[in-house]
């Protein structure tokens, strides 16, 4: 059996982190522990820092979790990319050898394609409609839901608001022409490269593991994401200035592996659920609350803002990224975009 899990991993992910991965799930096959004996251990990896919201949620939902079940079910947390980077997680998840992760819909557009379409810039009014649409029970997420269990093995079990990306390099941008000729790190999916380019910048995927020694050895010039994150991670250190661009509104999806889910009982489906829920409306409650305060205390630690009232053309960063977005993606997603849009 040891040989079976090894050689699938082995196939399937080739990288040494998730081997790693895979060498923990085969021992814990073969030797079992006192306490999952007791109660249903779940492994849950990530690749945010614990101090962010993003990681700290991960935490509170394992509290949540163990408190919903009565300590019937522990959930182990695993931050700061210990058991992979991005895509290794959502493939990790999709085999089973983790229980849990949360990644950009873009990312999980990669076991499912349609499911990068929630990640198009400038596509939602504002919070309240983006989380409508990310909703678990919303028509939207059912559909994608269903099409992502089939095609991967992986269900959403909640997502929770991750702040409107906006982009930082070491010189004021206010113009797509600003960023011509300039490297920005993109998250290594479709969906960003394609935001990154409609700014103006040549996009150049990183993997978040390796964003800040990228921007401190000068091989991106910039990187885009929510204040929250640019703070937690001390981007600040190593960007002079942010800009207010707000060119997508993100949320973070959590995932479980669905015959991990299919394994537990009624109760401990409920457990699970009702956990989603309150760390999904705790998590998108402090990053509403901390976006201005952490934009702030940004300012406070030397960064420059540059927002509308300084001069940033938003409508012409809009239209260019709209522009190459349908030129790519309009005819792929645009029935899904109609179905987005429709959502009050």
């Amino acid at each position: 059996m040891k040989r079976n899990i090894l050689t699938h991993c082995a196939g399937s992910m080739t990288r040494r982190s998730a081997l790693a991965l895979c060498l923990a799930a085969s021992a814990s096959v073969m030797l079992p522990s006192l306490a999952s004996a007791q109660s249903t251990s779940l492994r849950y990896a990530h690749n945010n820092e614990p101090a962010s919201v993003a990681g700290a949620q991960a935490d509170w939902f394992a509290e949540a979790v163990g408190k919903h079940s009565g300590g019937d079910i522990e959930v182990q947390v695993f931050p700061s990319s210990q058991l992979g980077k991005l895509k290794e997680l959502a493939e990790a998840v999709s085999l089973g050898t983790i229980d849990f992760s949360h990644n950009t819909a873009g990312g999980i557009g990669s076991l499912y394609e349609p499911f990068a379409a929630l990640d198009t810039p400038y596509l939602y009014r504002d919070v309240d409609h983006l989380m409508k649409v990310m909703d678990v029970n919303s028509p939207v997420m059912q559909e994608l839901n269903e099409g992502l269990i089939e095609a991967a093995n992986i269900r959403v079990i909640y997502a929770h608001y991750f702040g409107r990306r906006n982009l930082t390099a070491n010189k004021a941008v206010r113009s797509p022409e600003d960023l011509a000729g300039e490297k920005i790190r993109a998250v290594p999916f479709p969906i960003y490269t394609t935001a990154v380019e409609g700014l103006g910048a040549a996009a150049v995927p990183v993997d978040w593991s390796e964003v800040p020694t990228a921007l401190a050895t000068g091989v991106v010039a910039g990187q885009e994401n929510p204040v929250n994150v640019v703070l937690n991670v001390k981007l600040y250190e190593v960007q002079s200035h942010l800009m207010q661009t707000g060119h997508m509104s993100n949320a973070e999806v959590v995932v479980m592996n669905e015959d991990s889910w299919q394994r537990l009982s009624d109760e401990q489906k409920a457990a699970i659920t009702a956990a989603a829920s309150e760390i999904r409306e705790r998590a998108t409650k402090a990053i509403e609350e901390n976006e201005e305060k952490d934009t702030q205390a940004l300012r406070d630690l030397g960064m420059t803002v540059i927002g509308p009232d300084d001069g940033l053309q938003v409508e012409a960063f809009r239209e260019s990224v709209q522009k190459l977005v349908d030129e790519r993606f309009g005819e792929k997603y645009g029935a899904l975009y109609d179905k987005i849009r429709a959502i009050k």
